[in-house]
């Protein structure tokens, strides 16, 4: 038996509008900057700012491909990470100083559990913030990934590191 065509009608706006809906949240610009790959391609360079949310004195700039119309997104990707404000030993007291550091940023690049994820590490010896932004999924057997670093030298954060080297004899 038919439905009448009025409830035809209503499902077929409510799909049209959930299908719609979906298609221009992927198209909000949120990022610093947005690089055509070409006329013939849905690809675009897309690269994204954002301050470090426990170190406010440091801003990472992160280049990834989006690929409006696939499934998953490319896992390549690119980060610089700077100075960009004061950076204080208080700061410094609040971060995850252990040898795998923690992650402050992340976004799904794949409706099947690929993300791209950026980790700050706290490196005592050299004095340095380290910035590294990976995939995690295997992509032809690599996890893609890039590395940034910001030297706390001649900040307010900056202490002399103990090494052997250092040590009084």
């Amino acid at each position: 038996m038919l439905k009448p065509l009025s409830a035809n009608l209503k499902k077929l706006s409510l799909l049209s509008l959930l299908v719609s809906s979906v298609a221009l949240s992927g198209c909000s610009d949120d990022g610093s900057g947005k690089i055509s790959l070409g006329f013939f391609t849905t690809k675009d360079i897309k690269i994204n700012s954002f301050v470090d949310p426990a170190i406010s004195g440091v801003t990472c700039h992160v280049s990834h491909i989006e690929a409006d119309l696939d499934f998953s997104d490319p896992s390549d990707m690119g980060i610089a990470c700077r100075q960009t404000g004061d950076i204080t030993a208080a700061m410094l007291a609040t971060i995850d100083t252990s040898k795998s550091g923690e992650v402050i940023f992340k976004q799904s690049k794949s409706i099947l559990f690929k993300s791209l994820k950026i980790r700050r590490i706290y490196d005592a010896d050299s004095q340095s913030l380290l910035y590294v932004s990976y995939s995690t999924k295997e992509i032809n057997g690599s996890y893609k990934h890039s590395l940034s670093t910001v030297p706390l030298w001649a900040t307010k954060a900056w202490q002399q590191p103990v090494t052997t080297a250092s040590q009084p004899n």
